[in-house]
């Protein structure tokens, strides 16, 4: 039985994530449940995993990653930032990098990179396009969250039911997202929960 809170997050990620809810309706994609549901106890913070080597600094503060002609299944991706008591991060830096729809890295602009901010309910969103896996990695996105004056925190967000998950060895399954869609758009959530100390 779903809590009043799992109920109030629920209709949040539709304001989130505009365009779930006429999607739903639609029949196109199944219900997505908020992550994590917010529990009395404690969050267990998002887990950090390694940066790699293509991380660029100073990326393009924008909420599209997506640059005319190119190719690749869209995607929604948006969630919360969240402390360990389930309160919202305003202001929080989310900086993404990934590889294209070839598994292809730019290495000397901002292609597939950019950051934005949480806005004053935590609420994150940013357009992009499906990474492709690539030899000795399973499909993933990278990301360093901030909090305004607190650590970073640097991880990568993973796809549900890809084949190359258990043989990636940095694949975690707590940070795996939520995903619906089609062929053509797909939508992902993630929460990421800082310890705020």
């Amino acid at each position: 039985m779903p809590t009043r809170r799992d109920l109030v997050l629920q209709a949040a990620m539709f304001a989130a994530l505009p365009g779930l809810g006429y999607a739903q309706s639609r029949g196109l994609t199944p219900p997505l449940h908020p992550t994590p549901a917010c529990a009395d106890a404690k969050e267990t913070p998002t887990p950090a995993q390694t940066e790699g080597p293509y991380y660029s600094p100073l990326s393009p503060q924008r909420a599209s990653l997506v640059e005319p002609g190119m190719t690749g299944t869209k995607l929604r991706l948006g969630g919360y930032v969240l402390d360990r008591a389930c309160r919202p991060v305003p202001g929080a830096l989310i900086d993404l990098w990934q590889a294209d729809a070839e598994g292809r890295y730019d290495n000397t602009g901002y292609r597939l990179r950019g950051h934005l901010f949480s806005d004053d309910q935590g609420r994150w969103q940013v357009e992009t396009i499906m990474p492709a896996a690539y030899p000795g990695r399973t499909r993933h996105i990278h990301v360093k969250v901030q909090a305004p004056g607190r650590d970073i925190l640097t991880t990568q967000l993973y796809f549900p039911d890809e084949p190359g998950n258990a043989r990636d060895r940095l694949f975690n399954k707590a940070l795996l997202l939520r995903v619906a869609g089609d062929e053509d758009t797909r939508i992902a959530r993630f929460d990421f929960v800082l310890d705020m100390g």
